[in-house]
């Protein structure tokens, strides 16, 4: 494909999206209609609609056009770049049809990059700039700015199996470049190769796993001890539970309130040579009290923005305050489950007040027989996601 026609195929797939698909089962099924597109076609393309869908407020204010569109997202964004639209919009290539008279008006009309207002400048909504502002203070601006560029591609070492130099030099034999992260020990950074990394041997054999440095540096956080007996209350697919396996050894649990979300746990904890037991909500509480329960959260995502920036655009203040309420409701589960002394571990992926530090303070203020032991927060700009921790022991 040329390079106009991956653009035009990215409008495509931005139509859809903008009509309520989620963008990568959009991706998926422009893919499965288009056979005649490549693995860099369908890289490219992709990465196109993920820009797009970073700087979404801004791209459509550049292209001065009133009702956001495909073309209209992807002119702004090639404005925003730097690039005249005009010389990628001529119909020829497989590329999308020239830009009408109202397109080429829309654009002489619109505003400069430089007389955005902060918040579309920043492609924020508006009213979480407020929220974000108050939390992130002087790196409000510089933090945002970064959500808008693509998030780096980070490796957690299964400490359990090799060392550092070890995970390094295997992965430089399947052609995968990285460099250790300064956020977790376990952690390597992908600088070259990050298309390969899912097909490369040393990540189907269990030696390195995808995980953000940030997420890597709050399991190492994390007070753990041989011999415990660990519950990881949110499993999801189980990244939390096998990097704390992958520290100590230790008697490793997974709940989640839908199961189905752990299906793919045995093969990851067998591939990791991790013995896990998945557990239903009835025995994890006839199997407490633990030594550690951690709480992984439902959040908003905020400090993923780079990688989800649909979540970006779809939150709403109702959601979040449902969100809100589950996360206390499962604090309140939790916290029962822990044995006096032990820990309860609460983490979000989320840079907002209302889901990390006010959360536990609620918490905190209705159950006394809890302590802060220790809290870390963990934002863009120092190289991963943005990220919480709080340790809670229980007296």
């Amino acid at each position: 494909m040329t390079p106009e026609a991956r653009i035009g195929a990215a409008i495509v797939v931005l139509d859809r999206v903008l009509a309520g698909e989620p963008a990568e089962r959009a991706l998926t099924t422009w893919a499965r209609a288009s056979r005649f597109a490549g693995s860099r076609d369908r890289a490219a393309i992709r990465d196109h609609v993920y820009d797009v869908l970073r700087r979404r407020r801004s791209a459509q204010a550049l292209s001065g056009q009133a009702e956001p569109t495909g073309r209209a997202l992807m002119i702004g964004l090639l404005v925003a770049q730097g690039h005249d639209p005009a010389t990628v919009f001529t119909g020829q290539g497989y590329g999308p049809a020239p830009l009408s008279d109202g397109e080429r008006a829309a654009l002489a009309a619109a505003p400069s990059a430089g007389d955005l207002p902060e918040a579309v400048a920043l492609d924020v909504p508006d009213w979480l700039a407020g929220p974000l502002r108050a939390r992130l203070g002087d790196d409000f601006g510089a933090t945002m700015a970064l959500m808008q560029t693509r998030a780096p591609v980070f490796l957690r070492i299964n400490a359990a199996r090799l060392d550092r130099a070890g995970a390094t030099a295997a992965l430089a034999a399947e052609g995968i470049a990285t460099l250790p992260s300064h956020l977790a020990n376990g952690a390597l950074e992908v600088t070259e190769g990050a298309s390969r990394t899912r097909s490369a041997q040393s990540y189907l054999s269990g030696l390195v796993e995808l995980q953000d440095a940030a997420s890597q540096a709050a399991v190492e956080s994390l007070p753990l001890a041989e011999g415990q007996r660990i519950l990881d209350y949110c499993a999801g697919g189980g990244g939390k539970v096998l990097a704390m396996a992958a520290r100590c050894r230790g008697t490793w649990f997974a709940h989640d309130a839908d199961p189905r979300r752990m299906a793919d746990l045995p093969a990851r904890a067998e591939r990791a040579g991790v013995p896990v037991r998945r557990i239903t909500t009835p025995e994890a509480a006839a199997l407490a009290p633990f030594d550690l329960v951690l709480t992984d959260v439902p959040c908003t995502g905020t400090g993923t923005w780079r990688r989800t920036p649909e979540a970006k655009w779809t939150l709403t203040p109702a959601r979040l305050a449902a969100l809100v309420a589950t996360q206390a409701d499962i604090l309140d589960r939790a916290g029962a489950l822990v044995r006096p002394g032990g820990v309860l571990a609460y983490m979000t992926c989320s840079l907002l007040e209302a889901e990390n530090g006010d959360q536990i303070a609620a918490y905190l203020a209705r159950a006394p027989h809890y302590r802060l032991d220790r809290e870390r927060r963990f934002g863009p700009l120092d190289g991963g996601d943005g990220f919480y921790l709080a340790c809670l022991r229980r007296l």
